[in-house]
């Protein structure tokens, strides 16, 4: 299942239904900021050995830096990806610790317990514990908003999304990702099966987008 958006009404009623809720798009800067927002490239469902060093590669050949929403437990597998990605200079996020779905249909404790599993293997591995939150698959609810900010994470969704996960064609998912405009947060996929067509369409799109002269951003 993807993008499986519940917004269930059995938490506490003291959490209105939208209050905080995730971001959509690249916060402004506050005032002084001139020019357009920047893009923002987050990856999803990694660390993977095989797609994850590929990724991270193609990210360094066009000076772009993203934020990854991992896995818990795969990240617990590949602590040495969580370390390199965090020297290339890309932000690592939460993104639970199973990848269940729906997400939001767990209990609340269980929302809680795989948020925090995964805030401990991430600080454990690199000495520094994730401020971002993505729910598998945009499964939001007030309880997953809920226990995202009581462990002081930040919700993140996203704007453009390619579906590389089915996976297209990669022509498909470049032409989706140059579709990418100021602000935008853009979703892609490091883990979860074949991911050669991401990678090879995000080298394609950088390349453009970059000769463009669109900035990326980490969140």
């Amino acid at each position: 299942m993807r993008r499986a958006e519940s917004w269930r009404a059995d938490a506490p009623a003291r959490r209105p239904l939208l209050a905080r809720g995730p971001l959509f798009s690249v916060p402004a800067a506050g005032p002084g900021r001139t020019g357009a927002s920047p893009v923002a490239l987050t990856v999803d469902d990694g660390p993977d050995p095989t797609w994850t060093p590929r990724l991270l590669d193609v990210l360094d050949s066009h000076d772009v830096r993203a934020t990854f929403f991992v896995i818990g437990e795969r990240a617990a597998h590949h602590p040495e990806l969580l370390r390199r990605t965090l020297a290339a200079g890309h932000t690592i996020g939460n993104h639970s610790y199973t990848h269940t779905q729906p997400f939001a249909a767990l209990p609340p404790d269980l929302v809680a317990e795989e948020l925090r599993r995964t805030q401990r293997v991430v600080s454990e591995a690199t000495g520094r514990a994730p401020v971002l939150f993505r729910a598998p698959a945009g499964g939001w609810s007030r309880t997953v908003l809920g226990a995202a900010r009581d462990q002081g994470l930040t919700p993140v969704d996203w704007s453009v999304d390619p579906k590389d996960w089915r996976p297209p064609p990669p022509a498909r998912i470049a032409r989706t990702v140059l579709g990418a405009r100021a602000g935008d947060i853009v979703l892609c996929h490091d883990g979860g099966g074949d991911r050669s067509g991401t990678v090879a369409a995000l080298d394609t799109a950088l390349g453009q987008l970059r000769a463009q002269g669109v900035e990326f951003t980490t969140l």
